[in-house]
């Protein structure tokens, strides 16, 4: 088995594994790391599948993974605001109002 057979197997492994934790999972913070551990294996079936001294698929992986950090902080942002009990949004006795 060569190298990029090997990464093309692990990426799908990987991916496979964070379907299974995206479907089981109920945790919104776990469900989250599942989506992006199947971004990640899909990075690696990508440079898996490039040709040897081509440079775009290796453009395309480094995009997206800037992509998936900056979707990973907007989902960590609904996340907490999420967590956060709605009682904080009202205002406190004193505090304009009526």
């Amino acid at each position: 088995m060569t190298g990029q057979a090997l990464y093309a197997v692990l990426g799908c492994g990987l991916f496979c594994l964070g379907f299974h934790a995206l479907v089981v999972a109920a945790h919104p913070l776990r469900r989250l790391l599942a989506v992006n551990v199947m971004g990640s294996s899909v990075f690696l079936v990508l440079v898996a599948g490039a040709a040897p001294g081509d440079p775009l698929p290796q453009a395309l992986v480094i995009t997206g993974i800037v992509v998936a950090v900056a979707a990973t902080a907007l989902g960590l942002n609904l996340l907490l605001r999420l967590a956060v009990p709605a009682a904080a949004d009202e205002p406190a006795d004193g505090e304009g109002g009526s």
